[in-house]
């Protein structure tokens, strides 16, 4: 207890001085000196971190709960109160709320559209990032939850709050499951020490916070028999991030209760969309940016994913080069997939039965987050949740060493990102070799 203690103690400090060199770089209008100050002081609580999870899995006496959920309680605290540092998505938040309470569909209007002009400010408006080309892009869940924390109070400190309440939810989620896989309690700190997390939602308020506990829940409801709820939240999830859709197989079941899952996601999928489809007659607007952003993303020509930017920097990508590495990606996932959700399960409610749906979920998760290779480093934090239970150390590399790409020196993407990039592979494989899976064609003729 008191090696990990020490460990909070220095997270506490890493955290408190990144946040005196973030009011200072916004008091200075960006000094780059104190950029890279905080940047290398962010960066420097990834091994601390690393280092309380493996105590923390370390057989004998476990550490105390109160200790690990009051330093993590405390971690996000000055966050809290302190204006967003590393990025500006929040203030999208806030508008689509304020958009959608003056009875307007946030799919319809960029927010310098002309339309909107009422409802300009000078706190908001002006920090909005892509105003003047880019619609909303996030799904409908995401923007309910706006316009039910603007109706509340349309400020940062709202929904910053509102994020740390779904954080709670997938804290409580995590205890719950813990308990059902016969996993220590003090396992939790794998979530709720995270520094990604700590900085992305106590600190930008990101709504993944929300996408992450809507997906634990599903998991919790699927655990506990409960397959209608667990397709409900399952469908929520999805329609906050769209990424948590990868883990659906994991959640499967044989006979009724399976098809009770799909059926909630697919209602609670189909409700939502057709709602923000007939209000103002969205139609096909309801996709938002979705498209203009994988092409700003350099998803659509290859250069935004990490294995092709790599090829891209020995020779010139061929068109077909980007379509042909989705399309092996989608059928690889597909057969893993399929592979997870047909082959012989634990009985339902049994330990083993909740340790495989999370370790499942989890896999899932990580291979499409490393074949996907996201920029930002938020789109990471899902899977420090997901590990929590069945920890992987490529989970938890990626959920928090990919605070690195915050700190990119170097002209090139590329080089930088195989830091976060090469090492989880190489995890990966060794997690692999440590625990081979099943050919998944063998698996599935099996289980027929």
């Amino acid at each position: 207890m008191s090696r990990l203690a020490i460990l909070g103690a220095m997270l506490a400090t890493l955290t408190l001085t990144d946040v005196g060199l973030g009011l200072h770089i916004l008091h200075a209008d960006g000094d780059p000196l104190s950029q890279t100050d905080f940047r290398v002081v962010v960066v420097l609580s990834v091994p601390v971190y690393l280092a309380a999870c493996w105590l923390v899995q370390q057989p004998g006496r476990m550490p105390s709960l109160w200790l690990i959920l009051g330093i993590a309680f405390a971690l996000r605290i000055a966050l809290l109160i302190a204006p967003p540092m590393l990025s500006s998505d929040i203030y999208r938040y806030v508008w689509d709320g304020m958009v959608q309470n003056a009875g307007i569909n946030p799919y319809l209007h960029i927010p310098a559209d002309a339309a909107l002009a009422n409802l300009r400010d000078t706190a908001i408006y002006p920090n909005i990032n892509r105003a003047d080309y880019a619609p909303t892009i996030y799904p409908p869940f995401a923007e309910m939850l706006f316009a039910a924390i603007a109706a509340i109070s349309p400020t940062l400190l709202a929904m910053k709050a509102a994020m740390l309440a779904m954080e709670a939810v997938t804290i409580f989620c995590l205890l719950r499951l813990l308990n059902l896989a016969g996993k220590p309690a003090a396992q939790v700190l794998i979530y709720a020490w995270n520094p990604l997390a700590i900085w992305e939602f106590a600190g930008n308020a990101h709504v993944d916070a929300a996408a992450a506990a809507m997906l634990v829940l599903a998991l919790l409801l699927r655990a506990t028999a409960r397959p209608g709820l667990a397709g409900l939240t399952l469908g929520a999830a999805i329609l906050t991030k769209f990424l948590p859709a990868i883990a659906a197989p994991a959640l499967w079941q044989r006979g009724t209760a399976g098809w009770r899952i799909i059926a909630g996601a697919l209602f609670c999928v189909t409700a939502l969309y057709a709602f923000y489809i007939i209000w103002g007659d969205a139609g096909s607007h309801v996709l938002g940016f979705l498209g203009g952003y994988s092409g700003e993303e350099g998803l659509n020509t290859g250069s935004g994913i990490w294995a092709l930017a790599g090829v891209g920097l020995l020779t010139d990508l061929p068109t077909w080069a980007a379509p042909l590495y989705l399309s092996l990606t989608a059928i690889g996932l597909a057969a893993l997939g399929c592979w997870i959700a047909f082959r012989a399960r634990p009985n339902q409610g049994t330990q083993a039965d909740t340790i495989r749906l999370c370790r499942d979920a989890a896999l899932l998760a990580t291979t499409l987050m490393l074949a996907i290779s996201p920029h930002y480093p938020w789109y990471f934090v899902w899977l420090a949740a997901l590990t929590t239970v069945t920890p992987s150390p490529t989970a938890i590399w990626l959920s928090a060493g990919s605070i690195l790409l915050y700190a990119n020196p170097l002209p090139d993407h590329f080089i930088w990102q195989s830091l976060v990039f090469a090492p989880a592979l190489l995890l990966a494989f060794r997690e692999y070799r440590a625990r081979p899976l099943a050919p998944p064609i063998q698996a599935l003729q099996g289980s027929f």
